[in-house]
């Protein structure tokens, strides 16, 4: 069973950086396809970011411009590079990947972003 370990959250005053990770504990290159989802308190988990095997990658309309999905195959870690942080972006923030009929999520990493 893959198992996926979230990492780099943190508090961050608005207009701020952050650079999650995801490091799995298999080879990447054996998930169809990677994401990364939010949730925020007394709201549903929603779509963030996603890149697929062949290298189509898609943006919710909040985080275009913003938010770049990356995957390291040497490290294998999935990374999420995010730039003018606003406090609406204030989530757990999840990584979630397809690897064949599983569908496998992280245990989230916390980011606080402060007005």
């Amino acid at each position: 069973q893959v198992r996926l370990v979230e990492t780099g959250g943190g508090f961050v005053q608005t207009g701020g950086s952050l650079r999650l990770s995801c490091a799995a504990s298999s080879s990447i290159d054996d998930f169809e396809a990677m994401y990364w989802y939010r949730q925020a308190p007394g709201k549903q988990r929603e779509h963030v970011a996603g890149l697929t095997r062949s290298g189509t990658v898609g943006y919710s309309d909040s985080a275009k411009g913003r938010f770049t999905i990356s995957a390291d195959r040497v490290q294998n870690t999935i990374h999420l590079q995010m730039n003018n942080l606003r406090p609406e972006d204030t989530a757990v923030y999840f990584c979630h990947v397809l690897s064949g009929p599983n569908k496998v999520w992280g245990q989230g990493t916390q980011v606080t972003v402060s007005s």
